[in-house]
């Protein structure tokens, strides 16, 4: 009898990476690439389309935020876990994904060493939690002070402040997220008023000492 393989779908809009993930993925017998894409609309229809187990979806993609994304996909197909792939540093974004439905986390530099155990992990219906982001996760539990400032951007908004506190400018920003000058100009305005901050070095400061950014 054939066993049952775990169906996944890849969302990632570089072509050289997703073919390095179906590259690990087709060396065990045990899961199936039905399906890839390389941006927020195409994941959404495609988590819609498919009766994946599984999706591996970037957190950074070229037309909308992987936190917004992964919001659209657990509306339409609840089942599937999203196992988000992220260059970000762990803890901040990894904890902001869980929250927003994410089954995992992992970092892309880690993924050749532990995709196969992420996936067949969530596709337990499990968490894949990293010790990192684990630690960031104990030490929001049972904690009676205000959430920190920054939980109260939304989710462009926060990966707008940590593109800034990478030392992006406004314009490198835009054309990094094919979005409008403006439009970011605005999303920085708001994180300014937010988190009452004056200019990008405060955001910058702020973003060190809470380890948003390294």
């Amino acid at each position: 009898m054939a066993i049952k393989k775990i169906r996944v779908i890849v969302i990632d809009d570089h072509d050289i990476l997703r073919e390095g993930l179906k590259q690990i993925l087709g060396e065990t017998n045990a899961i199936e690439v039905v399906a890839e894409g390389e941006n927020g609309v195409e994941a959404v229809q495609l988590a819609f389309k498919h009766k994946a187990d599984v999706m591996l979806l970037d957190i950074s993609l070229p037309d909308k935020n992987g936190v917004e994304v992964l919001k659209q996909i657990k509306k339409v197909n609840p089942q599937i876990a999203v196992l988000m792939l992220s260059m970000h540093r762990e803890d901040q974004y990894a904890v902001r994904a869980l929250k927003a439905g994410a089954a995992g986390y992992l970092s892309k530099q880690k993924a050749s060493a532990e995709l196969v155990m992420a996936i067949k992990t969530v596709a337990k219906g499990k968490k894949y939690i990293t010790p990192e982001v684990a630690l960031t996760l104990a030490d929001q539990v049972g904690v009676d002070e205000e959430k920190p400032i920054h939980e109260l951007l939304s989710d462009r908004e926060f990966q707008t402040l940590t593109m800034i506190a990478s030392g992006l400018t406004v314009g490198d920003i835009a054309l990094k997220l094919n979005l409008s000058v403006k439009t970011v100009s605005m999303y920085r305005s708001r994180i300014l008023e937010k988190m009452n901050l004056r200019h990008n070095a405060e955001i910058t400061h702020y973003a060190i000492k809470n380890k948003i950014v390294e």
